[in-house]
């Protein structure tokens, strides 16, 4: 028995060339070779950026609770606040998402409005930390008050850090597809910024779980 090969969408190029041939679809346009792929060099940056915050991560749980007598995070942290980032953040990572996905569809219109409000919550989360942080160096909970405060500016700005990173990045990804379009070079770099941006709110997730919602309720 002949099993018949897998249907693809999307008109080949070879119809054109010759009119009786078998129309071939495939899902993306183009050549089926020059699907969006991301390289084992980007995962292992993403995995080496788990391992540095794990290890961020382990030092606060370490030195949380060496205060020196100084504010707790019971004292400092305002959930509100915090909860304000984290849905900018979370709203940023869906419109990221929807960025992405007119980029495989080469949908210029949409992958601008998505990347603006992408920009957009960004870069209201960093406006809400630093404010945040200008909060607490005033009050004297900076950095050096404690080894508490020295670990909680350390993983959070780290991640902050991220998130500015993130934010150029982006810039520069738009300015590329509006000096060289849709080339597969310019979507696989857009697709490894969006799995960068995910990452950021998984990792934020758990910042918010163990810094912000252990240390209040401590």
């Amino acid at each position: 028995m002949t099993i018949a090969p897998p249907i693809e969408y999307g008109v080949d190029q070879g119809v054109a060339a010759d009119p009786h041939a078998r129309p071939i679809y495939r899902p993306f346009p183009g050549p089926a070779s020059k699907r969006i792929v991301v390289g084992y060099g980007f995962w292992i940056f993403l995995l080496s950026d788990f391992i540095m915050f794990s290890a961020f991560f382990a030092a606060y749980a370490v030195l949380s609770g060496e205060t020196a007598g100084g504010p707790t995070g019971k004292q400092l942290f305002d959930l509100r606040t915090v909860a304000a980032e984290t849905g900018a953040l979370l709203a940023s990572s869906f419109t990221c998402g929807m960025s992405a996905l007119a980029v495989q569809t080469r949908q210029t219109g949409k992958v601008y409005a998505a990347s603006f409000f992408t920009f957009l919550f960004g870069a209201v989360f960093l406006g809400l930390e630093i404010s945040e942080f200008a909060r607490m160096v005033a009050e004297g909970a900076g950095p050096q008050r404690s080894a508490f405060l020295s670990s909680f500016f350390s993983v959070v700005g780290l991640h902050g850090l991220h998130v500015t990173a993130g934010l150029v990045w982006l810039t520069v990804m738009l300015g590329q597809i509006a000096t060289r379009g849709f080339i597969p070079t310019t979507m696989r770099r857009f697709l490894c910024f969006a799995l960068f941006w995910h990452a950021l709110d998984i990792i934020w997730v758990a910042l918010f779980s163990v810094v912000y919602l252990m240390g209040a309720a401590a």
